[in-house]
């Protein structure tokens, strides 16, 4: 299991995210409210990145088709998806913020 480095925690601020590549796989990791969540940046619907979609509260709504997901737990909240994303472990060591390359979920 490795972590890797996203950015500062200072600069990933609340409301924000970045997109990081694990091992191949897109990751948005986000700060919500202070507390940061990684989820795999594509819609289980169609495949396409869901960073640049309409964020309210905990969920994401994917900019192409609508569906929703919850940040925090990748649960699918709304068609047209029905499969929930990967989740991914995120930790603040020194003051960085890191995303492990392998899923929690």
């Amino acid at each position: 299991m490795d972590w890797i480095d996203v950015a500062g925690a200072d600069e990933l601020t609340p409301g924000s995210w970045k997109t990081v590549d694990v091992d191949g796989h897109l990751v948005a990791v986000f700060n919500l409210d202070g507390e940061f969540y990684a989820i795999e940046d594509i819609c289980t619907h169609d495949g396409g990145e869901l960073t640049g979609g309409e964020i309210e509260g905990d969920c994401i709504e994917c900019p192409r088709h609508g569906a929703r997901f919850n940040i925090r737990t990748g649960e699918v909240l709304s068609p047209p998806a029905y499969e929930d994303l990967l989740t991914y472990p995120v930790r603040v060591e020194r003051g960085r913020v890191q995303v492990c390359n392998e899923s929690g979920g």
